[in-house]
């Protein structure tokens, strides 16, 4: 099995609506989390957190940055397309037309395999 970072985008102004939400949305929210984690299951490693705060790192030094990754999840799949199936239907893609989600496949190391 492989893993994979699922990282949620959305842009600031979708993000900071919902940080505003009413409990019955955040609610709502929550719930439809809870469904999609358990329709993952067992290929769900890490359900993650939501992300902000960012800074960007340059050798010219750092700075904030909107960076537009607002989230962010560990899946463990057997190919990239299962991977994509387990997000295609992910309630962040109903959030606003802006957002998306990007799936990245940990490549491996061999040096620094046993």
């Amino acid at each position: 099995m492989k893993r994979y970072i699922v990282l949620y985008l959305a842009p600031l102004s979708v993000a900071e609506r919902f940080a505003q939400a009413t409990p019955e949305e955040a609610a709502k929210g929550m719930r439809l989390w809870a469904d999609w984690s358990d329709r993952i299951g067992s290929g769900l490693l890490d359900p993650g957190k939501p992300l902000g705060n960012a800074r960007r790192i340059t050798p010219n030094g750092t700075s904030e940055t909107d960076s537009g990754v607002i989230g962010m999840s560990i899946l463990r799949a057997e190919s990239m397309d299962e991977a994509l199936d387990m997000v295609g239907d992910h309630h962040h893609l109903h959030w606003a037309e802006q957002c998306e989600i990007v799936v990245l496949e940990e490549q491996p190391i061999p040096e620094l395999q046993q």
